[in-house]
C-alpha cells in the first residue's frame, strides 16, 4: 500500500474524477432516448443478514432476492451506524459530519441548509420528485423535505413512529393527515400512486420505510408465520440473541418484501421497468443481535455488523443481471452514481466524498484500489481499505480471512496498520473538524415559503416538573406539567414577520379541565384554556409483538385553536407556560402547529 493520505484519494475534497458518461454506451443511448426514472428504497434497522439472498434461511424475501439478481449486488457496501447520518450521506454524497448531522434527535439530525441534495439535482434536471416515509433530516422548513428538493412528501420527519396503526399526525407537504392502515403498506400505496400519476414523465422516488425499526408491529398475516417457528440460524453469540425480536423482525421484513414487490409490479404494469433505475439498501445494521453472517457488532457500532448493508441496483438492459461488485463502496457514492447514470450535472454541489460507481455497474474497467471508506458515530471511527478494516481502537482485521473480526493482524501488516492509522487521524482532524463544538442553529419558524411550521414536543425543552414520556425524544410527548412555574421552551428564529394561527395538540383528564396558559415570543403573546377533557388511553401495546423497551406508547391528541399571534422577525425563546392550574396537571402536550395567516 502506498503511503498516502485519504485526502489524496479525493475523499476529503471531492477531487475524485467522475467517470465520463461516454464510458457506458448503453446507458448513454438510453438516457438520450428518455430520462431514466429512479426509485430508491431504504429500510430502517434491517441488517445485511435479514434477507434470504444473504443466506438467511429463517425468512423468505423473493422480491428483494429477484432485485439482487436482476442487476448489481454489492459485496462490501457501507452505511453509517445509525439512521439520520446514512440518510444525509445518501442525500448529499458527503460524510455526515460535513453536513451538520451528528445526532438522531434534538436538532442534531438536521442537514445544513447550504447542502445540495440528490432531489435538488434531479428536480433541477426536470424530474418530478417525491419522498414517502421517514425523513429524519429536519422538520421545520427549510429543513423540511419539501424545501430539500422533494415536490411531494408524505410520512413523518422525526426519527421513529410510536404506533404503526395510529397515524393521526402523519403529514402531507407539511399539513397533518391521518394514515390508512399499517404504515408500511400505506407508504407503498402512496409510492404506487405516485408512479401511476407520473408514468409519462421522469420521476425520482424515494421510499424510506420506517420498518423493521421498533416498535415491533406487523400484521397477523406475517406474524403468524413466525410466532411458533423454530429459527435455524442464529447470532454468533446465542446468549445475546433475542429470539422473539428476531422473529418479529423477519415478519416485518417479509412485509417489506411484499411491498417492494408491489412497487416493482407497478413499474411493470406501466411499462417502466426498462427505463427505471431501482436501488435497495438499509440505513444501518440490525438493532438486535440475530444472524448477520457472523459479523461483529450491530446498530450503533462502526464494526462490520453495524455498517455493512445490502445494496442492489437494477436497470434492465443497462446493468447486466447477476453483476457482482466486490470493491468497497458506501452511501456517499449513491448521489454521484445515480446522477452519472441519469446524465445529470452535479455542478453547484459542495465537494463530494462519494465517487461514481457507474463503471462497476456497466462492466467498464476501473481501478479504485487506493480507496478508503470511513465510518463514524459518536467517539468511534473505523476505516476500510481493500479487505482490511482498522477499528476505532486501532486493531487491524483482514475481513476476507476473518469476517468476524476475531484476530488483530496489525503486527503481521505493520505498514498497512501505520497508513490506516494515519488516515484515521487525518480524517478526524479534517472531516470531524467541520462540526461546530456547539450547535447554534435555531429552530426556524414561519418561513415565507411554508404555510405550516410544526414545533413538536421532541424539539421542546422541558423545565421544572415537566418530563418526556420516553427516553427517546423522536415520538415523545411531554407530561407531568403540574405547576405554573413549569415551562416548555423552543429556541426559534422567526424568518419573516406575520400573523399566525396556532393549534395546540393535548390530552387532559376531566379532573384537570380549566387550566390556562400563555404562549410567548419576545413581546408577542397569545393565551389558551383547556375547556374540554380529552383523555384517551395509550395505544401500541395491543399491536406490539415484542414488548418495547424505553420507547413510550402513544395516544390520540386533540387540537385546540388559540387566538392569533403576531410574530416579529428575529431570534428568541418561544415559551409555553401555565397561568392557572386548577387540577393536578395542566395537560400532556404533543405539538404546536403554526399556520401563517399574513405576511409583512
Amino acid at each position: 500500500m502506498k503511503k498516502t493520505s485519504f485526502i489524496k484519494f479525493g475523499l476529503a475534497t471531492g477531487a475524485c474524477t467522475f467517470l465520463g458518461f461516454a464510458s457506458c454506451q448503453a446507458a448513454q443511448k438510453r438516457v438520450s432516448e428518455v430520462l431514466p426514472n429512479v426509485v430508491v428504497i431504504l429500510t430502517d434497522d434491517q441488517g445485511w443478514g435479514d434477507l434470504s439472498c444473504s443466506g438467511n434461511v429463517n425468512l423468505s424475501t423473493p422480491n428483494i432476492d429477484q432485485l439482487s439478481k436482476s442487476g448489481a449486488r454489492f459485496d462490501r457496501f457501507y452505511v453509517s451506524p445509525v439512521c439520520s447520518p446514512t440518510r444525509a450521506e445518501l442525500l448529499t454524497g458527503r460524510y455526515h459530519p460535513r453536513t451538520g448531522v451528528y445526532r438522531t434527535s434534538e436538532g442534531g439530525e438536521r442537514m445544513d441548509l447550504d447542502e445540495v441534495t440528490i432531489a435538488d439535482l434531479f428536480k433541477k434536471a426536470g424530474y418530478t420528485t417525491a419522498a414517502f416515509g421517514k425523513w429524519h433530516n429536519g422538520m421545520q422548513y427549510p429543513y423540511h423535505p419539501n424545501a430539500r428538493g422533494f415536490d411531494e412528501f408524505y410520512g413523518f420527519c422525526s426519527g421513529h413512529w410510536g404506533d404503526y396503526y395510529s397515524s393521526d399526525l402523519l403529514e402531507h407537504n407539511g399539513q397533518f393527515v391521518t394514515g390508512k392502515g399499517y404504515i408500511t403498506d400505506d407508504l407503498t400505496d402512496h409510492a404506487v400512486g405516485f408512479i401511476e400519476q407520473n408514468k409519462s414523465r421522469p420521476f425520482f422516488l424515494y421510499v424510506p420505510y420506517n420498518s423493521p425499526h421498533t416498535p415491533m408491529q406487523v400484521p397477523d398475516k406475517y406474524w403468524n408465520r413466525f410466532k411458533n417457528k423454530q429459527l435455524k440460524m442464529h447470532h454468533r453469540d446465542l446468549e445475546q440473541e433475542d429470539i422473539e425480536m428476531a422473529k418479529a423482525t423477519y415478519a416485518m421484513v417479509e412485509n417489506i418484501d411484499d411491498n417492494v414487490g408491489r412497487i416493482m409490479e407497478q413499474l411493470v404494469k406501466n411499462g417502466l421497468l426498462e427505463n427505471t433505475i431501482v436501488v435497495f439498501f438499509s440505513d444501518n445494521g440490525p438493532d438486535s443481535f440475530r444472524w448477520n453472517g457472523g459479523m461483529k457488532g450491530k446498530k450503533g457500532s462502526t464494526d462490520e455488523g453495524g455498517v455493512r448493508s445490502p445494496l442492489f441496483i437494477s436497470w434492465k438492459g443497462v446493468i447486466a443481471a447477476d453483476t457482482e461488485v466486490k470493491e468497497i463502496s458506501a452511501a456517499i457514492d449513491l448521489l454521484p452514481t445515480l446522477t452519472d447514470l441519469a446524465g445529470i450535472n452535479t455542478a453547484g454541489t459542495k465537494s463530494l466524498d462519494g465517487i461514481s460507481l457507474m463503471a462497476q455497474l456497466t462492466g467498464e474497467p476501473v481501478s479504485v484500489s487506493d480507496r478508503m471508506v470511513f465510518s463514524h458515530w459518536g467517539r468511534r471511527t473505523s476505516v476500510r481499505w481493500k479487505q482490511y478494516q482498522m477499528d476505532y481502537d486501532g486493531h487491524l482485521f483482514d475481513l476476507h480471512a476473518d469476517p468476524g473480526q476475531y484476530r488483530d493482524v496489525a503486527v503481521e501488516h505493520p505498514k498497512i496498520a501505520e497508513d490506516l492509522s494515519q488516515a484515521l487521524k487525518e480524517w478526524k482532524e479534517t472531516v470531524l473538524a467541520e462540526l461546530p463544538k456547539k450547535d447554534k442553529r435555531p429552530i426556524p419558524l414561519g418561513h415565507p415559503e411554508a404555510l405550516y411550521t410544526q414545533l413538536p414536543a421532541r424539539d421542546g425543552v422541558p423545565h421544572g416538573n415537566v418530563v418526556r414520556s420516553s427516553l427517546y425524544p423522536n415520538c415523545s410527548y411531554l407530561t407531568n406539567w403540574t405547576s405554573a412555574d413549569d415551562q416548555i421552551t423552543w429556541d426559534v428564529e422567526v424568518i419573516e414577520s406575520g400573523d399566525f394561527e396556532v393549534t395546540l395538540y393535548y390530552t387532559c383528564s376531566s379532573a384537570d379541565v380549566g387550566a390556562e396558559f400563555t404562549l410567548k415570543f419576545n413581546d408577542s403573546c397569545t393565551t389558551g384554556k383547556i375547556s374540554n377533557a380529552w383523555n384517551p388511553p395509550l395505544v401500541g401495546a395491543e399491536h406490539d409483538r415484542v414488548a418495547r423497551g424505553r420507547m413510550s406508547y402513544v395516544k390520540d391528541f386533540t387540537p385546540l385553536k388559540l387566538p392569533r399571534i403576531h410574530l416579529e422577525k428575529g431570534l428568541g425563546k418561544l415559551v409555553l407556560q401555565a397561568t392557572n392550574v386548577p387540577g393536578s396537571e395542566v395537560m400532556d402536550f404533543r405539538t404546536l402547529n403554526f399556520k401563517r395567516i399574513t405576511r409583512e
